[in-house]
């Protein structure tokens, strides 16, 4: 019995030892395949770069798949500013022209990390540097460059010869300067939404105000308002003001609100498709919408062609500003919706010819949001982004326009 119990023992040990090996071994070649994968480049990469800003302050974002490390290779005095991210490729095709303080930037491979090299307009210096982290609905990594204009410097010259970035357009003659239609949401009997301090129709039109203030101060646009006080304007009423004015662009403020007072961040609204179809026919019916619109009314059929051109081209441009608009706000560390270029059919944006966006600048059910919304110096400086934003779009060559294209939005609730 006690012999028996002996080798039962050192059978039970044998096969412990022998599922040891085996288990050792297979730890040991998830080792080398996880060391492999690293080598290989597996660990992510840069996605886009993007820039806020003006000539003065030029804020440039690095959009990374992971957390990286950087460090400064060129500092500016030469024309170039370069810095490292270690621990990220080089995505693909990342090069073209910058804003502001940098003329053009190119991300290419180093040793072990990827070069961002931006070509400055002008000599300037990296005023701070630092990674964000995922959050506030933005799911990918961020590392952001500071960038500060030398006083009393000039456009930078010499061997590298930077590519030109587009100027400050300067004022034209009257007639020809764009005109902005500004929409404050609400108003009159409809008060919009409500939070713990504030009415929404209250803060559109205080936002409204400074946003006319603040294009009306560069001199570069003529300037409309659908309402400047507290009255009700119907909303077909909003888009004919437009149409009738030959608007440029037209932008419509509102404030959000949710059951959750946690949900906070603006998003911007185009017109979806659907709601591109409900354009077509509001502005169809009768005997003489070809009229309305400025189409040569010999053809039905080829009138029809013309207006669903002339609607994709409007479209594309509300697009192409709907991203502008968000990338300026992201850079004024304005609070943005997980999803934040979205898609309706909201009466506002009807109109097949001019270019409109709606912007939801914050949650007004949102303590911190409210607080925003109602504070004066808070809705300056997301107003003077959102004036950034439409300078931006209205230096952005019109080739470029036409290929913007408005079908990359999300529809649904945040």
């Amino acid at each position: 019995m006690y012999g028996h119990w002996v080798s039962s023992l050192r059978k039970w040990g044998v096969r412990e030892w022998t599922m040891t090996a085996m288990a050792f071994v297979v730890i040991c070649a998830v080792l080398m395949t996880a060391g492999r994968g690293l080598a290989s480049g597996a660990s992510g990469e840069v996605l886009a770069v993007r820039f806020g800003g003006d000539g003065e302050r030029t804020r440039v974002v690095v959009d990374l798949e992971r957390s990286a490390r950087g460090s400064v290779i060129e500092d500016g005095a030469e024309g170039r500013v370069t810095l490292a991210l270690a621990g990220v490729a080089p995505g693909r095709g990342l090069n073209g022209d910058g804003s502001g303080l940098v003329s053009g930037y190119r991300v290419a491979a180093g040793s072990g990390a990827s070069r961002v090299q931006l070509e400055l307009a002008k000599t300037a210096e990296i005023e701070r540097r630092f990674l964000l982290p995922p959050g506030d609905g933005v799911r990918h990594y961020r590392y952001v460059i500071d960038l500060k204009a030398k006083s009393g410097t000039v456009a930078v010259v010499g061997s590298r010869s930077p590519r030109s970035t587009p100027a400050q357009p300067r004022a034209p003659r009257r007639a020809d300067r764009p005109l902005v239609v500004i929409d404050a949401g609400h108003g009159g009997h409809d008060p919009g939404a409500s939070g713990a301090h504030s009415r929404e129709s209250a803060v559109t039109l205080a936002a409204a105000m400074q946003l006319k203030s603040e294009l009306e101060r560069t001199g570069r646009y003529r300037v409309r308002m659908t309402r400047d006080s507290n009255v009700y304007v119907g909303l077909y009423r909003r888009v004919q003001i437009a149409r009738d004015a030959e608007a440029d662009l037209f932008i419509s403020l509102h404030a959000d609100a949710g059951a959750d007072p946690a949900t906070r961040g603006a998003s911007v609204y185009t017109l979806s498709e659907q709601g591109a179809g409900r354009a077509v026919r509001e502005f169809t019916r009768g005997d003489n919408w070809h009229r309305a619109l400025n189409l040569p009314g010999r053809d039905p059929s080829v009138d029809r062609i013309l207006l669903d051109m002339t609607q994709r081209v409007t479209q594309n441009r509300s697009a192409q500003f709907a991203r502008m608009l968000l990338t300026h706000l992201e850079a004024a560390d304005r609070a943005l919706l997980r999803r934040s270029h979205r898609d309706a059919g909201l009466a506002v944006l009807l109109a097949p010819d001019v270019p409109a966006v709606l912007l939801e600048m914050g949650f007004i059910t949102n303590p911190e949001d409210e607080r925003d919304l109602n504070d004066e110096r808070a809705r300056r400086r997301m107003m003077r982004a959102v004036a950034e934003g439409i300078d931006r779009y209205f230096t952005q060559p019109r080739d470029t326009m036409q290929m913007a294209s408005a079908a990359n939005v999300t529809s649904g609730q945040p």
